[in-house]
C-alpha cells in the first residue's frame, strides 16, 4: 500500500461515519418538526410533555476508586473532586487520584492564572501530578506504566488545532478520542462487567439510537462497586453540534480499523457503553472548564451554546 494510504482509509472510513450521521441527524429533526406540527402547541394526554427530571446527579465515582485523570487543563476538577467533593466522596483518599496535563508545568501556569494554587493545595492533600502527559500516548508516561485504574476520565477533549473547516475539524478530533481511546485500555483494572442499576425504565427517543442499549438516560444510576468490576472510561463532552458529529459512542463501540503499519501500533479496540448521563458542574464545587488554547480574551471558554453537558461511560468488551 503506498505511503499514508491506510491513514486515508481511516479519513474514509470516519468521513463516511460522519455523512451517515448528518443524515441520521437531518431525518430525526424533521420527524420531531413533523409530530410538533401534528401535536399543536396544546397537546393532551399521551403527548403532552412532561416536566424534567428530578433524578439526583449521577457521581460515578466511589470512595475507594483509583482515578486516572486526563487533560486536566487547570486542575480544578481535580481540585473538586479531593478537596471540596461531594458527599458520598468525601472518603475518597487524595492518594487515589492521579491528574496529569498535556503541558508542562510551567506552560500550565502560564495559561491558566489560577492553576499555581491549585497544583499546591492538590500536592499537600497528596494528590499524584504529571505533567506533559499525551492523553493519546499514556504508554510513553513512565510513572503510568503497569498500572491500572478503575475509573480513567477525560472531560471535555478537544484538540484545539483551530481548524475552522468544520468536517476537518471533526476529523481531528475524531483521531484524538480514538488514540485516546486505544491508550487508555491497556490501564483498566480487569474484572467483570460492571452493573448499571436501573430503578426505572424510560422510553427511548429517535436521538438514544447510537447510544447503545444499555443507555441509562435517569440521573440516579450508579455503579455497582460491591466487587472489583473492571475499570471504565467517561468522556464528557458538549451535547450538541459540532461536538455530537464526533460520534464518541459509535467511535468506542465500533471503531474504524486502525492505522497501523509497521510501527505495530495496535488495533482500536472495542467498547461497551455501560450508560450516559448529565453531566452536573454544579456538584463539583470550583470546577471551570478552560480551553485547551489557554485563557483567552474573556478568560474562559465555552463547550458551546445550547444542549448540556453529558457524560458517556465505557468499559472494554471482552
Amino acid at each position: 500500500m503506498p505511503k499514508g494510504g491506510k491513514k486515508t482509509s481511516l479519513k474514509a472510513a470516519l468521513s463516511s461515519q460522519q455523512s451517515r450521521l448528518k443524515k441520521k441527524q437531518e431525518a430525526a429533526r424533521a420527524a420531531q418538526h413533523a409530530e410538533r406540527a401534528k401535536s399543536g402547541p396544546q397537546s393532551k394526554g399521551k403527548g403532552k410533555a412532561t416536566a424534567p427530571s428530578q433524578a439526583r446527579p449521577t457521581i460515578p465515582f466511589g470512595p475507594t476508586d483509583s482515578i486516572l485523570l486526563v487533560g486536566e487543563g487547570n486542575f480544578s476538577f481535580a481540585r473538586a473532586l479531593v478537596i471540596s467533593p461531594p458527599e458520598s466522596l468525601q472518603y475518597l483518599p487524595p492518594s487515589n487520584v492521579t491528574a496529569t496535563a498535556y503541558d508542562t508545568e510551567e506552560e500550565c501556569c502560564s495559561k491558566y492564572p489560577d492553576a499555581a494554587e491549585i497544583i499546591r493545595a492538590l500536592r499537600e492533600k497528596g494528590v499524584e501530578l504529571l505533567f506533559s502527559v499525551d492523553a493519546t500516548k499514556l504508554d510513553k508516561c513512565p510513572p503510568l506504566r503497569g498500572r491500572k485504574f478503575g475509573r480513567i476520565v477525560w472531560n471535555f477533549p478537544h484538540a484545539g488545532k483551530g481548524i475552522t473547516d468544520q468536517d476537518r475539524n471533526i476529523l481531528s478530533n475524531q483521531v484524538l478520542l480514538l488514540g485516546f481511546l486505544r491508550s487508555a485500555a491497556p490501564f483498566l483494572a480487569s474484572g467483570p462487567i460492571p452493573v448499571v442499576h436501573k430503578p426505572r425504565k424510560q422510553k427511548r427517543g429517535s436521538d438514544d439510537e447510537d447510544s447503545g442499549d444499555d443507555q441509562e438516560n435517569a440521573d440516579t444510576s450508579n455503579i455497582d462497586t460491591a466487587r472489583k468490576a473492571r475499570g471504565t472510561i467517561l468522556v464528557t463532552l458538549r451535547n450538541v453540534v459540532p461536538y455530537t458529529l464526533w460520534d464518541l459512542p459509535r467511535l468506542a463501540k465500533t471503531p474504524p480499523p486502525s492505522t497501523s503499519t509497521s510501527t505495530g501500533q495496535k488495533s482500536n479496540p472495542k467498547y461497551i457503553q455501560l450508560r450516559s448521563f448529565v453531566f452536573h458542574r454544579s456538584i463539583w464545587t470550583g470546577y471551570e472548564h478552560r480551553m485547551t488554547k489557554g485563557e483567552r480574551a474573556h478568560g474562559q471558554g465555552k463547550t458551546g451554546e445550547g444542549g448540556e453537558d453529558r457524560t458517556w461511560e465505557f468499559c472494554l468488551q471482552d
